[in-house]
């Protein structure tokens, strides 16, 4: 009968236990350059001058540090080894190149910040694979438009930073695909405050009025708004935006009894373009009497003509007054005058022959 030896036994044991840590270290080892804490499901990978996203990342990680690195590109499914990521730091990189799926499989994702990189524009489905998002930092870039369809999936959304790039304009429907949004910092951009950016101006008073927090939008163009804050501009400075210049080759108009359409000109259609941006920008007008000054002016003018009213008829009683007390101490001025001795006299003197 085959018995097994007590030092043999231990000796499995051991083995089997190695070869369990090996395991380990293999599915949940940590990258090189990059620090782990197991404890926290935490992975510091900052400050490593890595130039692509780590290998063989902790399966279980929830927060992923990768800002002060050299990443210039994200390739579809970049981040597919960690899917349980809820907060994602990639700032102060050279990102210039995000992959439309770039943030693929990040069902969990709640904070993503991109700040200080060199993103030039963004991809309309870059986000809709995050919809759990509920921070997103997209500050100091150099991002000159945001798509409409960007924040399809931004239900979630809570606080957006665009802060510091190169945005002239800001669709109403991107903004108002963002219900939940309490914080928006949209300061130090190139804000043109035409007509364009009225709906902006409407949806920031809402925003505000309903207890949402803003840094503001500081005009950049043009001239004559520079540097004004676009709330405080009154809407009646804004001018409807003209449609759309029709197409050259539909601008034929066919007049009736007529068989020949009368053709556009392409230079008179240029100049209708150029009159039209310029009807777009907003034309300055008399400032708007501000009500709180109007009422305080008609409370002045009435309190000033009461003094003054007061003062007539002070006046009038006083003189009154005088008269009857003059009249009062001279004891009758008509009796007083009709002398009887001067009326014989002068009866005497009127009769004598001439």
């Amino acid at each position: 009968m085959y018995s097994v030896q007590p030092g043999s036994t231990k000796d499995g044991e051991l083995l089997l236990f190695s070869s369990v840590i090996v395991l380990l270290q293999v599915v949940y080892g940590c990258p090189d350059k990059c620090r782990c804490h197991s404890s926290t499901n935490f992975v510091d990978c900052s400050q490593q001058g890595l130039a692509e996203i780590p290998s063989h990342l902790p399966p279980q990680t929830r927060t992923l540090h990768l800002q002060d690195n050299q990443i210039h590109h994200l390739p579809a499914f970049a981040f597919r080894s960690v899917p349980w990521l809820t907060a994602l730091n990639l700032s102060n990189n050279s990102l210039s190149d995000l992959a439309p799926g770039a943030f693929h499989g990040l069902q969990h994702l709640q904070v993503l910040n991109l700040t200080q990189n060199s993103l030039l524009s963004l991809e309309s489905r870059l986000f809709h694979s995050l919809p759990q998002l509920r921070e997103l930092d997209l500050s100091s870039n150099n991002i000159s438009h945001l798509p409409t369809s960007l924040g399809e999936t931004w239900e979630n959304l809570t606080i957006l930073a665009v802060q510091q790039n190169q945005l002239q304009q800001l669709d109403r429907a991107l903004l108002e695909s963002m219900p939940s949004v309490r914080l928006l910092f949209l300061k130090d951009n190139l804000w043109k405050c035409n007509c364009h950016l009225l709906g902006l101006k409407l949806w920031l008073e809402k925003f505000i009025y309903k207890g949402g927090i803003t840094d503001g939008v500081i005009c950049g163009s043009p001239d004559t708004w520079k540097g004004k804050d676009l709330l405080r501009i009154p809407h009646e400075l804004y001018q409807p935006c003209p449609l759309a210049a029709p197409d050259p080759e539909s601008s034929q108009l066919q007049w009736p009894g007529s068989t020949h359409g009368v053709v556009l000109r392409p230079s008179e259609n240029h100049n209708l373009g150029e009159r039209d941006l310029l009807e777009c920008e907003l034309k300055p007008k008399p400032r708007p009497a501000n009500l709180r000054h109007a009422i305080a002016t008609v409370i002045i003018t009435g309190v000033v003509c009461g003094i003054v009213c007061l003062m007539m008829l002070a006046a009038a009683i006083y003189g009154c007054t005088y008269a009857a007390i003059t009249a009062q101490y001279h004891g009758g001025p008509l009796a007083q005058t009709n002398d009887p001795g001067k009326v014989e006299e002068k009866e005497r003197l009127d009769s004598s022959p001439a």
